[in-house]
């Protein structure tokens, strides 16, 4: 059944830090970037946070996951998250989960679905059959030297100007749908209204999904031993 817990969901970014309180009607953004720490980031959390309850929280971390840790330091923000205590500095209970698996969960329906987050970086989540598959497609060699999020997050925006950055969007949707055969591509992340058009066999995310992903979390319906993050 879902829960009757309010859940405090945060969703970690480049750019901006998303939160997000059972009730309320809109997200509170505060600036991220290369140089926000965890401690920082939670400072600032509670203090946009102090006037709403809340019981329990869920974190969407831009990295990998593992047992509900964070494995690596984010690529696009400052040091100090792995090994943090979350739960210890918000006096709450917290499930984290990689921030593209989080998205990818409120934007599921049935089936295979992938999900590619175009944001700072690249953030990309499958899911199978209900079993949620956080990838780290981003630092992998795409080409001529550079990664995938090189070339499809914003510094291959900045690079490649909005048109050609748009085709490599859609030749990287086309090769990952050769790859890994889903049934539905969700694109999401702040940079994917730069789109004019979505490539074929693709549909539009947005960040409420992330929230309902975050929520989902503690729903006590769902069988979190499918989640592999």
């Amino acid at each position: 059944m879902k829960t009757n817990r309010r859940i405090l969901v945060i969703d970690v970014g480049g750019t901006h830090v998303k939160l997000l309180v059972t009730g309320m009607k809109q997200p509170i953004l505060i600036p991220s970037g290369r140089t926000l720490t965890p401690a920082v980031m939670i400072r600032q959390v509670k203090d946009a946070v102090k006037s709403c309850p809340y019981d329990v929280v869920s974190i969407g971390y831009p990295g990998p996951v593992v047992h509900g840790r964070p494995l690596r330091e984010p690529h696009n923000l400052g040091q100090g998250w792995v090994g943090f205590d979350f739960r210890r500095a918000l006096g709450r209970p917290v499930k984290i989960i990689n921030d593209a698996a989080m998205q990818a969960l409120g934007s599921y329906k049935k089936g295979r679905l992938l999900f590619l987050g175009l944001g700072t970086g690249l953030g990309s989540a499958m899911i199978a059959d209900g079993v949620v598959e956080p990838m780290e497609l981003a630092h992998l060699p795409y080409k001529r030297g550079k990664t995938y999020e090189d070339y499809l997050g914003i510094r291959g925006l900045k690079r490649l100007g909005r048109k050609k950055w748009a085709r490599q969007v859609a030749k990287v949707v086309s090769l990952m749908r050769a790859a890994l055969q889903p049934e539905e591509v969700v694109l999401g992340g702040g940079n994917v209204k730069k789109l004019k058009k979505l490539p074929p066999g693709t549909r539009l995310g947005n960040n409420e999904n992330a929230f309902r992903g975050g929520s989902e979390l503690w729903n006590e319906d769902v069988d979190h031993r499918r989640f592999r993050s």
